[in-house]
């Protein structure tokens, strides 16, 4: 696992986290869309960089 793939399952799981307060909290549907897409796109993203399948 390299420095980035850690650092962007860090932020996707942070951005997780938030968007699941956000939604507790009531806050507009936009907002909570918006870290939900970043946190998929940040997981996504570190995932695919630990090149499990080379």
């Amino acid at each position: 696992m390299t420095g980035l793939s850690a650092l962007l399952i860090f932020v996707g799981l942070f951005f997780a986290g938030g968007a699941v307060s956000f939604w507790k909290q009531q806050l507009p549907k936009g907002v909570i869309g918006l870290l939900a897409g970043a946190s998929v796109l940040a997981l996504l993203a570190g995932i695919l960089r630990l090149d499990w399948w080379s």
